[in-house]
């Protein structure tokens, strides 16, 4: 114990106890403004808290309102291209199938005029009966009684039934045969007319399919147009697909960079040299990774200039013989650098091997070489086709750009709420704890509390006593 402290000499437990007697004094006697000042301050710091908290609840409901008018323009703007595009369509096919519909109607008018003709002339027309059978019908019913005058009569009667009967067989078998050639004449028109009304049938078909897509994108535009919450839970969702399945695109495209930069940065060490160097890094690593970015730009232009993404609308409004202009300027600028990369791979093969000679010339072993042209001829080919093969990364790299601004949202409107919530459970923790602190507070000065409590307590006895006797 300091000596300062020591209040009575050589007796340090009373002054110990002398010493806390006038702490818990003096507490109790600041016990009111002390608990003012615990209490206060941790009011000053929940209020803050909670300010800060309402203000991040501001800032995501504004933030939540403006993720909510990018999403749903953004969704506006790719069903009005999905419509776009629909309508382009249905107009390709109304000039492509329906746009010669009155020939088409014609000659429809004349195939069936033409089978109509060949159907009425093929009618069937059963030979007429002859008019004297009845006649021979009442010969015949004359009895013969023997006489061979009306025996030949009936024998030449029958003859020339059989006769005439035989020449109407002959002239109705062809009447018959013409008919069936007629008929037979009409399978061409037939076949003709069939194949017309199907094609006519699958054009109408498909424009109902595209009559049925449209609506459906008509429904959805209405719905971003409106706002609604079911446009608004689709797009997102729809955004957070596009989001993870274009990054693992992405991902590929860049393990497919990192391919191509290890194939052509060991043959740039000896165009632009081995022992170059620019700040930390070589020369030709470098190099090697200018190509390649020159060449994804490259593949970014051509897209654009094919309209194929959207990522910059000044090449998209160019007008169209810019435009193809552009094309084939990119196109050969990317196919020379395949060839570059090409033979920069062939170029690699044949370092590699001198550097393998090398190593054995210096160990003093003997190796063996294969000669086999596959590895080379491999690399090659990687060579030229790996730069178009990343053209393509503009597709994914526009879903990822696109999508990545809702997603960014998202995940700040959460964050943001995470930390209103957090400030406000630490505020109400504070409070308690400055709750909490009073009572410690009365627990160290317990001592005066009871001898105040015991106090009051006899005086209000005391008081309460003549009332009760009066009362008596």
């Amino acid at each position: 114990m300091p000596e300062y402290l020591i209040i009575i000499p050589d007796m340090q437990g009373l002054s110990l106890l002398i010493l806390i007697l006038l702490l818990v004094v003096s507490l109790y006697i600041a016990r009111s403004h002390a608990h003012k000042a615990i209490l206060s301050f941790s009011r000053v710091i929940r209020n803050s808290l909670r300010l800060a908290s309402h203000s991040l609840l501001q800032t995501q409901r504004r933030l939540n309102k403006r993720n909510k008018e990018v999403l749903l323009s953004t969704g506006a703007s790719e069903v009005e291209r999905a419509i776009e595009r629909e309508f382009h369509r249905v107009d390709s096919v109304v000039k492509r199938d329906l746009g010669g519909y009155p020939a088409l109607n014609r000659s429809l008018s004349d195939l069936v005029t033409k089978i109509d003709e060949d159907y009425g002339a093929s009618t069937e027309t059963p030979p007429p009966p002859p008019e004297w059978t009845k006649a021979v019908k009442t010969v015949a019913d004359i009895p013969s009684s023997g006489d061979s005058m009306v025996a030949t009569v009936l024998k030449a009667i029958h003859k020339t039934i059989i006769d005439q009967d035989k020449k109407v067989m002959d002239e109705y078998r062809k009447s018959t045969k013409m008919r069936h050639a007629l008929l037979k004449r009409m399978m061409p028109f037939w076949r003709k007319l069939t194949q017309t009304l199907s094609r006519v049938d699958k054009t109408i078909t498909g424009l109902h399919e595209r009559s049925r897509d449209i609506d459906k994108r008509m429904t959805e535009f209405e719905e971003i147009r409106r706002g609604t919450d079911t446009a608004v839970r689709t797009l997102t969702s729809s955004a957070l697909t596009q989001f993870f399945i274009s990054g693992f695109v992405l991902s590929i495209a860049i393990a497919g960079a990192i391919i191509n930069f290890n194939l052509i940065a060991l043959p740039m060490s000896e165009m632009v040299g081995g022992g170059s160097y620019i700040g930390p890094y070589k020369t030709s690593d470098i190099a090697a990774l200018v190509i390649i970015l020159v060449e994804i730009s490259m593949g970014l232009f051509l897209m654009e200039s094919l309209r194929i993404t959207k990522l910059f609308p000044v090449i998209g409004a160019l007008d169209d013989k810019m435009r193809t202009r552009m094309i084939y300027i990119t196109f050969s600028i990317l196919f020379i650098l395949a060839g570059v990369e090409a033979a920069l791979a062939f170029m690699r093969d044949i370092i590699a091997a001198d550097m393998q000679a090398l190593r054995q010339s210096l160990s003093a072993t003997q190796g063996t070489h294969s000669g086999s042209l596959i590895p080379t001829i491999g690399q090659m080919v990687m060579g030229f086709i790996l730069p178009f093969a990343l053209t393509f990364v503009a597709i994914p790299m526009e879903s990822f750009v696109h999508s990545a601004r809702t997603v960014l949202g998202v995940v700040t409107e959460g964050v943001l709420r995470a930390l209103a919530f957090i400030m406000r459970l630490v505020g109400n923790i504070t409070m308690s704890f400055s709750r909490a602190g009073v009572h410690i507070y009365d627990l160290i000065i317990f001592l005066p509390l009871g001898i105040e409590s015991l106090v009051r307590g006899g005086k209000q006895g005391i008081k309460k006593g003549p009332n009760t006797e009066g009362s008596l």
